[in-house]
């Protein structure tokens, strides 16, 4: 059997190995230093089996599976989380419910007690003459079913039949108000006053009606009106009311 001598076997690992050490060499830069990466054509794909800090969390698009919202709380697909303390499905409200929040079941505003026109009767009581002065009683009776209150002074104005009014606005005396209050049934009066035309020697009309407008109130009562002339214009033609009294005459 012939032997082989191993040069040639060394010279070729040899020139082997210094082929591969020059192409390593080649992939660095003329400095020594390594070359950045290469661009390589085509589309990354996504990395799988990993989490990517900062990525949206995983939602469930099956139907009827749970979702997770921020802050950790397990919400069904088309339901809204709750709003931060408060319990969801349940309503909250001022008091116990009843819708003023007093807890009673009745307003929280006092009810008006005063007298309204609908509540209201006017009549004009017997005149009291004296000393040149024509002098009638203004009586505003309580017809409701509840007690009510009337303070000041009432409104008036003489009108003629096809309601016109005669004369100007009756003006007020002086006179401190006080309130007055009224049960069912009973009244209060005001003074209505004038000088006796034949004595002023005012121009005068005969009314149809005297309107009468309760205090603080803006529709009137109508009275019929039977006690003659009264002063519309002239001298001394000024009609004048007083403030609210209890009863109906002085």
């Amino acid at each position: 059997m012939a032997h082989t001598s191993s040069s040639p076997r060394r010279r070729a690992l040899l020139a082997s190995s210094v082929a591969v050490l020059g192409l390593l060499t080649a992939c660095g830069s003329a400095d020594g230093t390594s070359a950045g990466p290469q661009k390589v054509p085509g589309t990354a794909a996504p990395a799988t089996g990993g989490s990517t800090s900062g990525a949206a969390p995983a939602t469930s698009d099956a139907p009827g599976s749970a979702t997770t919202a921020p802050g950790g709380t397990a919400t069904r697909p088309g339901s809204s989380p709750a709003a931060p303390g408060t319990s969801k499905g349940t309503s909250t409200s001022a008091g116990n419910g009843n819708g003023n929040g007093n807890g009673n079941g009745t307003s929280m505003a006092a009810r008006s007690t005063r007298c309204h026109t609908s509540e209201l009767r006017a009549t004009v009581g017997r005149n009291d003459p004296g000393a040149g002065q024509e002098n009638f009683p203004l009586v505003l009776t309580n017809t409701s079913g509840r007690t009510c209150t009337v303070r000041g002074y009432p409104g008036a104005a003489f009108v003629d039949a096809s309601g016109r009014q005669l004369g100007p606005d009756p003006k007020r005396e002086s006179g401190t108000p006080a309130t007055v209050t009224l049960r069912p049934g009973h009244s209060a009066w005001a003074g209505l006053t004038f000088s006796n035309p034949e004595v002023s020697e005012a121009r005068t009309a005969r009314p149809a009606t005297l309107l009468v407008t309760p205090p603080d109130e803006r529709d009137h009562l109508t009275v019929r009106w039977t006690a003659g002339q009264v002063p519309v214009g002239g001298n001394s033609s000024s009609v004048f009311l007083t403030v609210l009294s209890p009863g109906t005459a002085p």
